[in-house]
């Protein structure tokens, strides 16, 4: 049996569709849409379109459509615009996010603490990795200038009660940012129902390529820019526009929005059987994040005495490529802060893998991979001993 791919959570593969939809904007009508002329008109055009796309299938305002080069720099501009932006208003100061995020929300925060002087307080998460409603309303107060919660999480699968923390929030009048990068290949997306303020996107999690993202930012909502020069994106993030990459952006998430149950039912069954047999067949498992509120085609585990790292290199070996957590965290000694999160000691935190599925899993796949595992974690057990 060829490679087989079981780390759709890392990136996924260009859907053909969405190849064909960007392929005129590279040749073609390649015009820069900042220009007067014929070819500038029909690059602005298409950019207008693919932000009238996004606005539908957000059920927003085209205006409230900011595009970027993917979802941690749309990461960034929520933070660090929103934040400034609040303190200049109002002189809030605090910024509340959780450990579970993934590091380009974490990190930012550190970063606005280190050396822009606010003050970040993070917020606690359950053993599933959840964040809840009660621990963000006991934390929020008239300094928070921002709280920031992932709707889905990359590394484990959870899902975030994200409608309710963001009714808590806009009680007090608080931004609320989410990262919707992971989930919105699989969870809803229209904005009115979330009642987010900020959400960030990725295409490259849901067909598209890597190298665009956008954030969307509810009109009236304070926030600065963070990349300055011209005037694109309403002011906010200066550059020239890619234009075949918005387009594809545009058309992968319609394509995504339009197939969303066709694609959940394809991979929970698959998944659920993977959970269920790997939970019974290997002795010392445990499933990570939350056993019902998770991304459909997402498992994840951690395997007692087992270096996380050996057990992909040897999985690799064997024709299978998966991921120890987040696939940022690739090649870290150490467990990563989701692990040390959900209070997971050194010997189990070490042994974190994540499985995850997408339009091309097959059950032929699925079976390949548990006839496998057993025995590589066994193996991986032997070698670390």
């Amino acid at each position: 049996m060829d490679k087989i791919y079981l780390d759709y959570a890392a990136t996924t593969p260009v859907d053909g569709r969405v190849l064909l939809a960007m392929q005129p904007y590279f040749n073609e009508r390649f015009g820069n849409p900042a220009s007067v002329h014929r070819y500038g008109q029909q690059a602005e055009a298409a950019v207008n379109a693919a932000r009238e796309t996004l606005a539908a299938l957000l059920g927003c305002q085209p205006s409230e459509i900011v595009f970027t080069s993917c979802g941690s720099e749309s990461d960034n501009l929520a933070l660090r615009g929103t934040a400034l932006a609040m303190r200049q208003r109002n002189g809030a100061n605090w910024i509340l996010t959780s450990r579970t995020e993934h590091h380009a929300v974490s990190r930012t925060a550190e970063d606005l603490e280190r050396h822009y002087g606010f003050q970040v307080a993070w917020l606690e998460a359950d053993q599933h990795g959840l964040v809840r409603p009660e621990t963000v309303a006991g934390a929020i107060g008239a300094k928070t200038a921002l709280v920031s919660i992932m709707y889905a999480n990359n590394e484990i699968g959870t899902i975030n009660p994200i409608q309710e923390i963001a009714g808590i929030c806009r009680g007090q009048s608080v931004p609320f940012h989410t990262d919707a990068v992971q989930a919105a290949a699989y969870l809803p997306i229209a904005v009115a129902d979330l009642g987010v303020d900020l959400m960030s996107l990725g295409a490259h999690k849901f067909y598209g390529p890597k190298g665009v993202g956008a954030l969307y930012v509810r009109s009236g909502t304070p926030i600065l820019a963070h990349l300055t020069g011209g005037g694109q994106e309403d002011g906010l993030r200066a550059g020239t526009t890619n234009v075949p990459y918005v387009v594809a952006l545009a058309e992968a998430l319609r394509l995504t929005v339009e197939e969303r149950q066709e694609r959940s039912a394809h991979v929970r069954p698959l998944r659920d059987h993977m959970i269920g047999r790997l939970l019974e067949e290997i002795p010392e498992t445990r499933l990570t994040g939350h056993p019902e509120q998770r991304l459909p085609n997402h498992a994840s585990f951690v395997f007692k005495g087992v270096d996380g790292n050996l057990l992909l290199t040897l999985l690799d070996a064997a024709g299978f490529a998966c991921s120890s957590g987040s696939a940022c965290k690739t090649g870290d000694p150490e467990p990563s802060e989701v692990m040390a999160a959900l209070g997971l000691p050194r010997e189990w935190g070490l042994g974190s893998l994540r499985v995850t599925l997408g339009s091309g899993t097959t059950p032929e796949h699925v079976e390949a991979f548990l006839g496998v595992l057993p025995g590589l974690v066994e193996k991986a057990r032997r070698l670390n001993r």
